[in-house]
């Protein structure tokens, strides 16, 4: 065997092993992997019942996070009816799953109409809420984007917005970021894997 032949035998196999110990530890996720991120780490809000709440609240069960406002016509419905229905699909680890819905509307999104809205999704859902002087800072430290656009009346206007979920294992630290429309399933699939670490 040439000199050649051994080097580049050698470099094969350092590769094959450098590439089977990369994927040995780390599940594979569809949503994108931020273990580790400096953004996105936490929140101190306020419920729909009144009750102040942090990430700390949910020990012990993955949290998924969705920015939205209730008067969304299309994508803050499909994505909290994509939670709710990967939420079913865990079975009894649904019971593990706590959805959290934070509202980028501090002006039309009243407790009792976050309840309300909630409930047709699923009854352990929450939302949450800043004061609308607060929620710029918390827009920045979750990277997401919002802005009023106007309507036709001063009440009309809509929103446009990020349109992921963060999800967070049972300590309480953020992992990944679901893209808008990544199904109910792939939600369902990496939240599985996320309890049985």
């Amino acid at each position: 065997m040439t000199v050649f032949a051994l080097v580049r035998r050698s470099l094969l196999l350092a590769f094959l092993l450098a590439l089977g110990a990369c994927g040995e530890n780390k599940p594979a996720f569809t949503g994108i992997d931020i273990t580790g991120a400096d953004y996105a780490t936490g929140f101190s809000l306020t419920d729909h019942n009144g009750q102040p709440r942090t990430l700390a609240d949910f020990k012990g069960k993955a949290v998924v996070v969705f920015f939205g406002f209730t008067q969304c016509p299309d994508v803050c419905p499909t994505s909290m009816g994509e939670l709710a229905e990967a939420r079913r699909l865990l079975g009894t680890d649904g019971e593990r799953l706590q959805g959290l819905f934070i509202s980028i509307d501090p002006e039309r999104d009243t407790p009792e109409i976050m309840k309300e809205y909630m409930a047709n999704f699923d009854p352990s859902f929450l939302a949450l809420y800043a004061a609308p002087d607060a929620l710029p800072a918390l827009g920045k430290s979750y990277r997401i984007y919002y802005k009023k656009v106007p309507g036709s009346t001063p009440t009309s206007y809509t929103l446009d917005h990020s349109a992921g979920s963060y999800v967070y294992d049972p300590s309480g630290r953020v992992r990944l970021y679901h893209r808008y429309g990544s199904s109910a399933q792939a939600l369902a699939d990496d939240v599985k894997l996320l309890l049985n670490e």
